[in-house]
């Protein structure tokens, strides 16, 4: 069992915390408004919009040391749709490890939607959430608690595997926000 600090209170935030909770890890949920509340979780998820990640980092980064740190982000342009934000051969989960040297940074949930995260299931199959990151125990941890709360977890390698973790989380946006796929749908893996 591991403690859960979710910044952000959204849709997402709100989706992992209950999984996280269903596996009966002790989860907090902060928000804007929780602006000096200390973070206590062995677990940092980050789910906010990409663009707010850098103020998180610059207010919180320090006492994320020693934590697992969890970028579910997919830094797109949201204004066009077209393109992510990062270089191609970076992602934001490289960038967010870079400012967090002494944090064991993971990039998870991002090639999901809050609806199957809730629901447990894309159509016919068991959500699937793809962790990739350089630290085998801290993949461990965080597949732990995806699994305790009924989803799969996949090991989708290194953290160098973000950046493609990140276009199929920009592929899946898309394709919703283009209304070729429900916001209820995604992609599934199957053995």
């Amino acid at each position: 069992m591991a403690r859960v600090s979710i910044i952000g209170t959204g849709n997402m935030g709100q989706a992992i915390a209950a999984i996280a909770g269903k596996g009966g890890n002790p989860v907090e949920l902060i928000g804007p408004a929780d602006s000096g509340q200390q973070v206590t979780g062995d677990v940092v998820v980050l789910a906010v919009p990409y663009p707010a990640v850098a103020g998180v980092l610059a207010e919180r980064g320090e006492s994320f040391a020693g934590k697992v740190v969890v970028d579910i982000t997919n830094p797109l342009d949201f204004s066009t749709f077209d393109s992510l934000t990062v270089p191609a051969d970076s992602s934001a989960a490289a960038e967010i490890a870079a400012v967090l040297p002494r944090s064991r940074v993971l990039k998870a949930f991002n090639t999901t939607f809050a609806g199957t995260l809730a629901a447990g299931t894309v159509g016919p199959l068991t959500t699937t959430v793809l962790i990739a990151g350089d630290d085998a125990d801290a993949k461990a941890l965080l597949a732990g608690i995806v699994t305790a709360g009924g989803l799969r977890a996949v090991d989708a390698g290194s953290l160098r595997r973000a950046r493609e973790l990140e276009a199929l989380g920009f592929l899946q946006l898309t394709l919703a926000a283009g209304e070729k796929i429900s916001w209820t749908g995604g992609f599934g893996l199957v053995d």
